[in-house]
């Protein structure tokens, strides 16, 4: 995840404080950009043109998850067991949505013991490739000697602890509204099975926002749309999620829906990045010596492979939701919708979606000019 890398970068360079700065300042403009975005969508979202945007958008999302679930996919799945476990688990998620944290724990386990058995079998390529640009020496390369605060210490270790604990009891304490607190809860346990970057977790974080009642299916293809379009990691999506949520439970009353939004935002962006820096301080100190040590890259490995499942089943969820219209859907676009075999498919909706999967894997097209057409094609065909 971009928001670790950032906290690790200034933490390595700068200690504590230059981690704090580094992480909070990675994700402080997304959170006020998103939120602003976010207010502007449901405040304008009764709006015929906002539902012209919204149908082409839903196709392209539906697209842009496929998309990643390949690319993470040729780089993670190097092999049939690996493959093997990928199928497995999207079989497990799309029949018990809500099991994601113990897919992960177990594929992990798998990951443990396999390695023993089979050490080549949970082995895979680095997820970034070498950079043709030089950039000059680093400031802290494999030969610098390890900083001071970068160096293991139990005392430090239980210091961390206690202190990031204290701070997430501290908070959560301080929330009065039920909603807030499902949602300091929920976004902590998000946290903790965030593997492999935003989009391991966000099948957890949508089916989970839905089984809330805080977002609809229709809201996460807004709010993925939005992540990818806007500055900041992708998994800010949570504060979209967290506005959403807040806004729809009216939590402060309907007069104050605009405060209640940047209320839920600000806690479930708080609850998914606090987990992260204590992340980073505890576990910083043991990376580099555990880098190439199949006892901790397996598990890994095969957590890695569990992710794709997941997000497989996140875009099959989506695409089902796009292109296998609800009787609301056919209502509005009949003039969309064709029956094949008896099943009705809004068949424009899966050529939008099929002419933007290969905008990004055949042509490189980038994934907010894809995201712009798309809404162009949206409102050409729903309001011409």
């Amino acid at each position: 995840e971009a928001q670790q890398l950032a906290t690790y970068i200034g933490w390595l360079m700068f200690g504590v404080r230059g981690g704090i700065v580094a992480g909070v300042l990675f994700v402080l403009p997304s959170l006020f950009i998103l939120s602003a975005l976010t207010w502007v969508y449901l405040d304008n979202i009764e709006q015929p043109i906002m539902d012209a945007v919204l149908y082409g958008i839903g196709p392209a999302v539906t697209a842009i998850i496929l998309f990643a679930a390949y690319r993470i996919g040729s780089k993670a799945l190097s092999n049939n067991v690996l493959r093997v476990l990928a199928v497995l688990t999207l079989i497990v998620v799309y029949n018990f949505p809500m099991a994601f944290p113990y897919v992960v724990l177990s594929a992990g386990l798998i990951g443990f013991i396999g390695v023993k058995i089979s050490p080549n079998s949970f082995t895979m390529g680095s997820h970034h490739g070498e950079s043709k640009d030089s950039y000059g020496p680093a400031l802290i390369d494999d030969d610098t000697p390890i900083p001071d605060h970068a160096k293991f210490k139990w005392s430090r270790l239980l210091g961390f602890a206690v202190v990031g604990v204290a701070i997430g009891v501290a908070t959560m304490s301080l929330l009065s509204d039920p909603v807030l607190r499902d949602m300091g809860e929920f976004f902590t346990k998000a946290a903790m099975v965030t593997f492999g970057g935003a989009y391991a977790v966000l099948p957890y974080i949508s089916d989970g926002g839905i089984a809330s009642g805080w977002v609809t299916t229709e809201h996460m293809k807004v709010g993925m749309a939005l992540g990818e379009s806007t500055p900041g990691p992708l998994i800010m999506v949570v504060a979209f999620v967290g506005f959403v949520g807040a806004w729809s439970k009216e939590i402060f009353g309907p007069e104050a829906l605009l405060l209640a939004g940047f209320a839920g935002a600000s806690v479930a962006t708080l609850f998914t990045f606090l987990p992260s820096f204590l992340f980073i301080f505890l576990g910083g100190p043991g990376v580099e010596a555990t880098r190439g040590d199949l006892r901790f890259s397996a598990p890994l490995s095969a957590i890695t492979a569990a992710v794709v499942g997941a997000i497989l089943n996140l875009g099959a969820a989506f695409a089902r939701n796009t292109l296998l219209p609800d009787i609301d859907k056919i209502e509005k676009y009949d003039w969309l919708i064709f029956s094949i075999s008896g099943v009705q498919i809004d068949l424009i909706a899966l050529v939008i979606t099929i002419v933007a999967f290969i905008a990004l894997f055949r042509f490189k097209v980038g994934i907010m000019t894809v995201l712009a057409a798309c809404a162009a094609i949206g409102l050409t065909t729903v309001l011409v």
